[in-house]
């Protein structure tokens, strides 16, 4: 296991594509360590450009988990990476059901927290979650994680590693919402097509749905609280993660 140049690697084709650790050094702990650096990554979908899928190559990439359900998986699927073995670990993300019919902010709002809550107490996200973070305390590494847009069920799963890995929360937080930052313009692209498709007044009322709030990262932890008092509580209760792939996780992410 090699660290990365301290640079962060931009993906012009999938924006949302970072190393877990953070920028610069990694992210720092707790206890004065920092996160390490080209371990972890995370990103939205890989429908790449051959330089892109080149770089990630170039990385050394063994395994690539796709967090996505399987209609998302047949529309885009991935494009490959040599040297990575492709994995299907699906959690269930925004259901098109409950936001095509969505008349304003606030139910939008409503339906990300739900979302959130879901990622916690469903038994079906339980049992993705820990069979993604048992994948990777035991495979090789480096590894990559995504979803569709690598904000939602890939930026819980990014949380939990930051969390295992000491980082205050609040670094937490900054670092969730560097989504929207980096996403920008793949947002701006979607809330165009939704202007010209259902009219630019309904721009407002779907731009909760594609972006990352502070309100929805705290529905998760008000739910892991509720039910399993700590984060230690809903990776060990919750997902049944033993001490073994615990450690191995920190001592994989922490310098």
């Amino acid at each position: 296991m090699t660290d990365t140049p301290s640079e962060l690697l931009r993906l012009a084709s999938a924006d949302n594509f970072r190393d877990v650790a953070g920028p610069g050094d990694g992210y720092l702990t707790s206890d004065g360590k920092r996160v390490r650096r080209g371990v972890f990554y995370r990103s939205n979908e890989l429908q790449l450009h051959e330089d892109d899928a080149t770089a990630l190559a170039d990385l050394g990439l063994r395994a690539i988990h796709d967090l996505r359900g399987a209609m998302e998986v047949q529309a885009h699927p991935d494009v490959e990476v040599p040297g990575a073995v492709w994995h299907h670990v699906e959690v269930a993300g925004i259901p098109m059901e409950m936001i095509e019919g969505l008349h304003d902010t606030a139910s939008a709002e409503r339906v990300m927290r739900e979302v959130y809550d879901a990622f916690v107490r469903s038994p079906g996200a339980r049992s993705s979650y820990a069979a993604l973070l048992t994948a990777l305390a035991t495979g090789e590494t480096p590894q990559l994680f995504h979803c569709t847009a690598g904000k939602d069920r890939t930026g819980w799963a990014a949380a939990l590693l930051l969390e295992l890995a000491g980082v205050d929360r609040e670094t937490i937080l900054d670092d969730y919402l560097l989504t929207n930052v980096v996403s920008s313009a793949t947002r701006e692209k979607y809330l165009a097509l939704v202007a010209e498709h259902l009219g630019p007044e309904k721009v407002a009322v779907y731009e909760p749905t594609m972006v990352v709030e502070p309100a929805y990262l705290w529905t998760a932890y008000d739910a892991v609280a509720a039910d399993h008092g700590t984060v230690d509580g809903y990776l060990r209760d919750g997902l049944g993660l033993g001490d073994d792939v615990l450690e191995r996780l920190r001592e994989r992410l922490r310098t």
